[in-house]
């Protein structure tokens, strides 16, 4: 029972507030308003206020929104849990407690932070040190570089940056180090960038992603000869990108021989929790400070992360804002005060426990994976998880591959690794798209390429990833692999095919993941390149379609939405039963039939209207024909009557009819004395593959069907053939007892042959119209 009634209704507030915001079912009434309601736009603040449910709603209503994409974020907001919502109740215990007087402030603050240190202190083994809470995780590392600078220049503080001309700092910073970390650290530190060192990895011995103790060493001697001051070391304990440890104790021994600060970052540095730890992760306890990401690891929102340093001087680390005198300023650990105390030591160490368990799951199933590549700095306990789709190459190939790699930036070298960058990258968006909860992503990695990276340590306390996620992310893993190989090795073959078909153009695409870029080529008569370019647009788009409408588990498409090339369709990835000339050939051919009907289409409206003149030419020749046979007098209205009564001139009918394939005209004379229409010319016949070939029932396109099934159905076809001559010459079956004489075959003969008269008689009565258009001429005048 709690003593302090706001405290009580605070609580209260926070629970039902959670809830409602935490309920994304949409009410009925809102999915059938329109995208764009009135209250969700801007308006001025109402004068009497709103109550805390409308708010509270309008947030909802913010969060979640009408877009689908939103999904993902509603997904985190369920698995905050209840240790989520001590976090942020502890921001409005904050808000709360600043209204507190200032001598009560005062010991409520002391305790929250001297608790706060103590334990996080304990937790990772770090004897003696005190803690600097923030909320960006740069801010701890900006505030060492300050203490750093005010204790190696005593003069700093009164003359400033006039003290830094003399000897120049100098930071040194790991090749593998986040993005833009020196950058950042220059611009808040005013520095100029010639201050930061970037100390590249091995390159010989040990991990790549680790730094270079030897060449530091080096470097470090050339600046302090050069009248340079060496001032930090930034290590890594867990790479941004691949997480490994750089060797931290040597890299301490050589700090203290130059008198440097060290300092370590890294998600390993959770891993020093756990009772057993590695040596090399270790040793980040004897550094001078190290940043800890607590809010990532344990799945707490909007807890701050905190850096713990070790520094005797109170006074120099209030110069440098490690240390605040504003009561309100330590208020910032309460939110990880209520958490840590909620969790227990045994909660925290069982999250992280259970995140580093979740990791040696997968590199264990990976193990027995073909075809995959796992980079990992320590097989027994690694945080982190990369791995990547590699094809090892056969004995024969690996002699002709180790010439190439001896030239620098061979082109065949650097495109295959392109390809395998693309396909991996294609590797990882489906495995973070089929297993979500996984949390894997894509991460680009200087020396291996592109990688998939699993690290459980930053997502999994998130997400709620359990073991059953990492066995259906190994499911998936193996069902993507056939599929890379089998397209892998089908692009080579799909290339030589379409570069040996008239009228295909193969594209070159290394940033696409599939089987390949192929354009048809259009064959322009003289037209400009607008309307060429219009033209190729238009037969590869309705290639498109027509390939799409195939039944096949192919995936054709036009290619990505930005950076692809124009008018081209592009093949997704494929299976090892492939027919790769068949597609080619269905391809061309398809292509040949969009373009002749699109010729055909286009020349349509100039023969008809060619046409069209002719008939007018021809019909006027006809009538001048016609006066000339009938005389001057019978175009006399009157007299022409009447001679026409008595002696009535009888002209045949001439017409004419337009034949749309030939594009002529032709006279009808031949018809009104069959009476049926001819046929003309044949139209071309339509372009088919020559490799089409019958599928068996259920059998999609471009799938290579089995030797088995092959000769099964050629010689079920053969039989069915030889049945059907057999059952042609066998005589009609009779009924037990019935017999045929003479009289009836004779009646049955008399019967065939009136019925044959008959078929013929119906054939010449036909009067039906004729189907083609026709130009007709009248044969007297009215």
């Amino acid at each position: 029972q709690m003593v302090d009634p706001t405290l009580a209704e605070m609580g209260k507030n926070l629970n039902e507030a959670m809830k409602m915001l935490e309920d994304n079912q949409r009410k009925v009434e809102e999915e059938n308003e329109k995208k764009y309601a009135r209250k969700d736009i801007p308006g001025p603040l109402q004068g009497s206020g709103q109550d805390m449910v409308s708010i509270l709603q309008l947030v909802q209503n913010l969060m979640h929104g009408e877009e689908e994409e939103e999904t993902s974020q509603s997904y985190r907001l369920q698995n905050v849990g209840e240790q989520g919502h001590m976090a942020l109740l502890g921001h409005s215990l904050a808000a709360y407690i600043s209204v507190l007087d200032r001598e009560r402030l005062r010991k409520l603050t002391t305790r929250i932070l001297s608790d706060t240190t103590l334990w996080l202190c304990r937790l990772f083994r770090y004897e003696n040190g005190s803690a600097y809470y923030h909320e960006d995780d740069r801010e701890g590392l900006l505030k060492i570089c300050r203490l750093v600078i005010h204790t190696r220049y005593e003069d700093y503080t009164l003359e400033g940056f006039n003290v830094l001309y003399t000897k120049q700092p100098v930071i040194y910073i790991s090749s593998a180090a986040r993005t833009g970390l020196g950058q950042a650290l220059c611009n808040q530190l005013g520095l100029p960038l010639s201050c930061m060192c970037r100390v590249p990895c091995n390159t010989m011995f040990g991990s790549q992603h680790q730094m270079d103790v030897a060449l530091l060493d080096r470097v470090i001697k050339d600046d302090v000869e050069s009248g340079k001051l060496p001032l930090l070391l930034v290590a890594n304990a867990g790479t941004p990108g691949a997480g490994h440890t750089d060797k931290l104790g040597r890299l301490k021994e050589l700090c203290e021989q130059h008198k440097m600060w060290l300092h370590v970052e890294g998600v390993n540095l959770a891993t020093l929790a756990l009772g057993y730890v590695s040596s090399s992760v270790l040793a980040a306890t004897k550094c001078d400070s190290m940043t800890l990401t607590l809010g990532s690891w344990l799945g707490l929102p909007a807890v701050p992360a905190v850096t713990l340093y070790r520094h005797e001087d109170p006074s120099l680390s209030l110069a440098a804002g490690l240390t605040s005198s504003q009561p309100v300023e330590k208020l910032r650990a309460l939110p990880l005060w209520l958490s840590l105390q909620y969790l227990g030591h045994d909660g925290i160490v069982e999250r992280i426990k259970h995140a580093s368990q979740l990791s040696q799951r997968l590199l264990e199933n990976l193990k027995n994976l073909d075809f995959i590549k796992t980079s990992v700095e320590d097989e027994l306990s690694s945080p982190v998880v990369v791995f990547k789709f590699f094809q090892e190459y056969s004995n024969r190939d690996q002699t002709s591959h180790a010439a190439q790699a001896s030239t620098i930036q061979h082109p065949i070298i650097s495109n295959e690794r392109h390809v395998y960058d693309t396909f991996n990258q294609w590797l990882g968006e489906q495995l973070a798209q089929l297993v979500p909860a996984s949390g894997v992503d894509v991460v680009e990695l200087e020396d291996e390429g592109t990688c998939v990276r699993f690290s459980p340590l930053m997502t999994s306390a998130v997400l709620g990833t359990e073991i059953q996620d990492i066995d259906q992310l190994v499911d998936c893993l193996k069902m993507k692999i056939p599929v890379l190989t089998s397209t892998l090795q089908l692009r080579e073959e799909f290339e030589q095919e379409v570069r040996r078909t008239v009228g295909l153009l193969y594209i070159e695409d290394l940033a696409w993941p599939g089987l390949g870029v192929v354009r048809y080529n259009y064959h322009s008569d003289g037209k400009n390149d607008d309307k060429q370019e219009k033209e190729l647009e238009k037969i590869n788009t309705e290639l498109l379609k027509k390939l799409n409408e195939l039944e096949s588990d192919l995936t054709f498409s036009l290619g990505p939405e930005f950076g692809g090339q124009k008018n081209c369709v592009y093949i997704g990835m494929v299976t090892e039963d492939l027919d790769v000339s068949e597609l080619v050939e269905t391809i061309a051919a398809t292509g040949r039939e969009i373009e002749e009907n699109s010729r055909l289409l286009e020349n349509m409206t100039e023969v008809v209207r060619k046409g069209i003149q002719e008939a007018q030419l021809q019909l006027q020749k006809a009538n001048e024909e016609r006066l000339l046979e009938e005389g001057l007098l019978r175009q006399i209205p009157v007299v022409g009557s009447v001679l026409n009564w008595f002696s009535p001139f009888q002209a045949s009918p001439k017409g004419r009819t337009f034949n749309l394939t030939a594009g002529s005209l032709e006279s009808t004379e031949s018809m009104y004395v069959s009476k049926a229409q001819g046929t003309g010319t044949t139209p071309p016949p339509t372009p088919t593959s020559s490799l089409a070939k019958q599928r068996l029932p259920g059998q999609k396109a471009f799938k290579r069907s089995l030797r088995s099934s092959d000769g099964f159905s050629e010689t079920s076809s053969i039989s069915h053939c030889d049945d059907l001559e057999k059952m042609d010459q066998r005589p009609p079956t009779l009924s037990p007892g019935q017999e045929q004489g003479p009289l009836e075959m004779e009646k049955a003969e008399e019967q065939e042959v009136a019925q044959a008269k008959t078929d013929t008689e119906d054939i010449h009565s036909d009067k039906s119209p004729p189907d083609c258009t026709k130009v007709e001429e009248q044969a007297s005048l009215r």
